[in-house]
């Protein structure tokens, strides 16, 4: 039999005891009782001598009342564990002496166990009782103090409500803040139908009053029914300090909230987000980014959420939640790849059309695809979950594309308007940002109507933070209770607006929650997937993310809050009608320039070369024109790389001068002169007629069809 088998046999075969725990009544005087006997049966066998017990017994009774005074037993005790000693020393020394085997022995030592076990029993029960008792007594004490000063609270509050708001209330309940930051008053109000608007409408002649600290207030909001009211007083400043963001990386769920934030009673603030918009206002260097990627934090760390940004501002707000793991720079500790922080950016305006377009098909499979689901689960809401997540939009500076009269921008926001509009029971939920609480952000029935998450951070700015705007029927916020980055007013559904604080979070940071939450976030359902198709499957693809990695300063990645600037295209994307992108008048326009250079010599530049108008004599005196000279050189051999780069599809006039204008201040004419030669001299080959002629560089010419 193995040792295994054999310890298994032991442990089974009785009840196993713990020799390490300490005696109790029973166990105390049965230990007591043998040891006496054994000791007297030993001792008489052996002669020896009876004093020698009644010494020890001695030395036992002297020790335990001296580590029972140390641990301040009560005297009961004392002298219950000292006579033990004693009265079993004494048994030992006459048993030693008259025999310990002699039925007179033996009945005595049963009797004086009794007793002993009796008496710890008795003296264990008073140090209990004596125990609850000063406990007890130690409550009732803070107790008391706690009343004494939640009195002088209700009264000091009664008298200073009764002075500034004319209203005499009566205070039910004083609760202190477990954070120690504040505290709550529970108030009755006055019959005669005062509300506890009245009070709310005085928060600042109250803090004033009540001396409060900088950055703390004295906030009314309702009670229980309409005739309470709630005051919240903070009374340490929160805000003031910049604290981290949380390292504790727990799994989330857009069910049970995301914390964006702390209120000044240090308790977080959660954004309830499964059927709620929200809007994030912020002038620049409020902390608005910092927020974004507090948001981008929660959503990473939720496991039924997938989030998709847009920021046509170089894609800065989500490129630190992607290139970690797209670079590889994060290593998972269980050699899978780690998945972005987020699940799908875009920084340009094809992009984001694309992410929007496809969100709205997604909405849409969703509500035909998930009817039997709907009808089995009995709701009208789609049930999500790690199987089903929910797509969070979050659109940085997306007020002002609403906002925005540029052409471009209004087709991203019929797109984003769409999306809030048809999207609620499916679960896609949108995200703003915006640079200011103002009109033309506000403006907009459909955002005050979904976006009920609100946050303002004003960062002590004054301009542009309309607070009666952000929150309607909110008295007392004024923009100088916030003045730290970072911090400013929040309000949700569930929570009226109050002041708050976000987190700071850094890149490394951002490093750490990418690498803990990687295998934590949801893969896109199949019904969804199914309509997002090839948009999404290969959004990661090298092509879709050049932008991401290309650091060179371009226009394309640039965007203002009126729509992006324009873009240097160093592809045969135009065929001389214009990008794409132009409007109906740039290619009517292009069209007219195309015709007439069809049917007409359109005049070159007058500092172009060419065969009918050669280059004045250089006049007498000084002559800078050698400087102008080496830059149409190198605008020109640019044009001729352009052409090259064009391929067999070629390009236009107006393609290439619009490439070269903002480095070169290159012109149409310019260019067209240019082409003319290189035609002439058999550079180049022009291909068609009228507005769809274009340029084709000799190396990648047809074999036929070249027309001087």
């Amino acid at each position: 039999m193995s040792s295994t088998a054999i310890a298994k046999t032991q442990q089974s075969s009785g009840p196993v005891l713990d020799w390490a725990a300490g005696h109790g009544p029973v166990t105390g005087a049965l230990s007591a009782t043998t040891g006496a006997f054994a000791v007297a049966t030993t001792g008489a066998a052996t002669a020896m001598p009876p004093g020698w017990a009644l010494a020890v017994g001695a030395a036992g009774a002297l020790g335990h009342t001296v580590i029972g005074l140390r641990v301040r037993n009560a005297g009961r005790t004392l002298a219950t564990r000292a006579a033990s000693w004693l009265v079993g020393a004494g048994w030992t020394t006459w048993a030693m002496t008259h025999g310990p085997l002699t039925w007179a022995a033996l009945g005595s030592l049963a009797t004086l166990g009794v007793g002993i076990g009796a008496a710890a029993r008795s003296a264990a029960l008073f140090e209990e009782a004596r125990e609850d008792e000063a406990i007890a007594a130690q409550e009732r004490q803070i107790a008391a103090e706690l009343s004494a000063e939640r009195r002088a609270i209700a009264a000091e509050w009664v008298d200073r409500i009764q002075r500034v708001c004319s209203l005499t209330v009566r205070v039910l309940g004083v609760e202190m803040w477990p954070t120690g930051t504040g505290f709550s008053i529970d108030a009755e109000l006055p019959p005669g139908g005062a509300t506890y608007a009245k009070i709310a409408s005085e928060s600042a002649r109250l803090s004033a009053d009540a001396r409060l600290p900088h950055g703390c207030t004295a906030v009314a909001t309702p009670g229980i029914h309409q005739g309470r009211v709630i005051i919240d007083v903070t009374t340490v400043n929160v805000l003031e300090e910049e604290r981290t963001y949380p390292t504790d990386y727990a799994p989330l769920s857009v069910h049970t909230g995301i914390p964006w934030g702390y209120r000044t009673n240090a308790e977080n603030i959660l954004a309830y987000l499964r059927e709620q918009c929200a809007l994030v206002v912020g002038p620049t260097g409020s902390g608005k980014t910092n927020m974004v990627h507090a948001i981008l934090a929660g959503f990473a760390r939720a496991e039924d959420v997938l989030t998709w940004v847009i920021d046509l501002n170089a894609g800065s707000a989500g490129l630190p939640w992607v290139l970690p793991a797209l670079n590889g720079q994060i290593d998972s500790s269980d050699g899978e790849p780690v998945r972005p922080g987020v699940d799908w950016l875009a920084g340009t305006f094809d992009e984001a059309l694309l992410m929007l377009e496809t969100a709205v098909k997604v909405a849409k499979q969703r509500k035909m695809g998930y009817q039997d689901l709907l009808s089995k689960a009995n709701t009208d809401l789609l049930p999500i979950g790690p199987q089903i997540p929910q797509i969070m939009l979050v659109i940085d500076e997306g007020a002002e594309i609403l906002a925005s009269p540029d052409r471009q921008m209004r087709k991203l926001a019929e797109k984003i308007l769409e999306v809030i509009r048809i999207a609620r029971a499916m679960g896609l939920r949108t995200v703003l940002t915006a640079l200011g609480a103002t009109g033309s952000v506000l403006g907009n029935l459909m955002i005050r109507r979904e976006a009920k998450v609100r946050v303002a951070l004003t960062g002590g700015e004054t301009e542009g933070m309309d607070l009666s705007k952000m929150f309607p029927g909110t008295r007392g916020l004024r923009v100088d209770q916030a003045p730290y980055k970072g911090a400013g007013f929040m309000a949700t559904p569930e929570s009226s607006a109050g002041l708050f604080k976000t987190w700071r979070i850094l890149p490394n940071q951002i490093r750490d929650i990418i690498a803990a939450t990687s295998d934590r976030h949801p893969l896109l359902d199949d019904v969804s997937a199914k309509a997002a198709g090839s948009a999404y499957a290969r959004r990661w693809d090298a092509e879709r993310t050049a932008w991401m990695r290309d650091h060179t300063p371009t226009n394309d990645t640039k965007a203002t809050q009126y729509g992006p600037a324009s873009s240097l295209k160093l592809s045969a994307l135009d065929d001389g009608r214009g990008s794409e992108q132009d409007s109906p008048e740039d290619e009517m326009l292009a069209r007219f320039r195309a015709e007439i250079d069809a049917q007409f010599a359109t005049a070159p530049d007058p500092h172009a070369p060419t065969e009918q108008a050669p280059p004045p004599a250089a006049a007498p005196g000084l002559n800078l024109s050698a400087l102008r000279g080496e830059q149409d050189n190198s605008a020109q051999q640019a044009a001729l790389a352009l052409l090259l780069g064009a391929g067999t599809e070629g390009t236009g006039a107006s393609a290439i001068a619009r490439a070269l204008a903002d480095e070169y201040g290159t012109t149409r004419q310019t260019v067209v002169g240019w082409l003319k030669a290189w035609v002439s001299d058999g550079t180049a080959v022009r291909v068609g007629e009228g507005t769809k002629a274009r340029y084709v560089h000799r190396q990648h010419a047809p074999g036929t069809g070249a027309d001087g």
